[in-house]
């Protein structure tokens, strides 16, 4: 077999829709756009859920109910695996984590996950743990240390 004896799967190649070669074609008056109006003509595009200037569904229903995502704390993730880019003995904690590209975005803080092998002895400074992550770096005698939030300090009197 040689190259110009390459051809696609049958099935895999579709002939392109000729729109506009007569009414005897299937194509032809309309073109596939349907009868006059805005989505008839040229450069015409609408929104998704624009329902032509009347009051859209999503914006008609009540919204009531709680959502949690408003309270929510979201943290960025490093697994253990990414943490053997460092020295061994080495202190790991969120600053460290960004200058090496682990922790990216906007976060409440960074989440230690046991996805991965530690191979190193660290010190991991991080806002949450995942119990298995706390556990692989313990056995190797790393110390895990937890950093709390800012508590908001009571108005003075």
């Amino acid at each position: 077999m040689r190259l110009h004896d390459l051809k696609p799967r049958p099935g895999a190649k579709h002939r392109r829709k000729r729109l506009g070669q007569g009414e005897a074609s299937g194509h032809g008056k309309t073109s596939g756009r349907g009868g006059k109006g805005q989505t008839a003509r040229s450069g015409s595009s609408i929104r998704i859920g624009f329902e032509g200037g009347q009051m859209p569904l999503i914006r008609r229903i009540p919204k009531r109910g709680f959502n949690n995502k408003r309270h929510t704390i979201s943290y960025l993730p490093v697994n253990l695996a990414e943490l053997n880019c460092f020295d061994d003995g080495a202190r790991v904690d969120e600053a460290v984590l960004r200058s090496a590209g682990l922790a990216n975005g906007r976060a409440a803080g960074v989440k230690i996950l046991g996805d991965g092998d530690l191979t190193k002895k660290l010190t991991v400074s991080a806002h949450a743990f995942s119990a298995s992550a706390r556990a692989k770096i313990e056995a190797k005698g790393g110390i895990c240390e937890l950093i709390t939030a800012k508590q908001a300090e009571p108005a003075k009197p």
